[in-house]
């Protein structure tokens, strides 16, 4: 019975941070973001918190799967999961500075850091866990496009570079 906590717990603390970010934020979307310039490749909004549950889901249960595999918190596991902590708290920033903040410059540099946290996550991954690391790929996929969304947007949005003004 305690595994299956365990693997609960894993699989939903990615939403956690997620979930509080949309709510902070929420407001802002409607009346901020859809003024923004975007391309035309940016998918629809309604696209993104299915995306999200999905990609929060599978990283998730693949830090289960990879803690798991090390036997808990042990010295094995301080740098999988530690750098797997570090991309999710860089993931839960992105929102803030972007729709909070309105700071594109900050979620440019957050995203960008973030990206080489999930690479380095999946890379140190890859040895423990085949299966944990595949369920990884769709994220950095999904960074990928939303790395390009967000160089795009505060590239075509000069006026908002600097953040809200007051």
């Amino acid at each position: 019975g305690r595994m299956w906590a365990y693997t609960v717990g894993f699989t939903v603390l990615p939403h956690v941070g997620g979930f509080l970010g949309w709510l902070i934020n929420r407001k802002e979307i409607p009346v901020w973001y859809e003024k923004l310039k975007k391309p035309s490749w940016c998918p629809p909004r309604k696209i993104f918190p299915v995306a999200w549950t999905v990609l929060y889901t599978g990283m998730g249960y693949a830090s289960y799967l990879i803690w798991n595999d090390l036997g808990g918190c042990s010295s094995k596991a301080a740098v999988p999961l530690g750098l797997y902590g570090a991309q999710l708290a860089l993931n839960w920033a992105w929102p803030p500075f972007f729709f909070g903040a309105r700071n594109l410059k900050m979620a440019l540099i957050d995203i960008l850091c973030l990206d080489c946290l999930a690479i380095g996550t999946i890379c140190s991954w890859y040895r423990i866990n085949k299966i944990a690391t595949l369920l990884m790929v769709p994220y950095l996929g999904w960074l990928a496009m939303a790395t390009c969304l967000t160089i795009r947007i505060w590239k075509d949005n000069p006026e908002q570079k600097t953040g809200k003004s007051e």
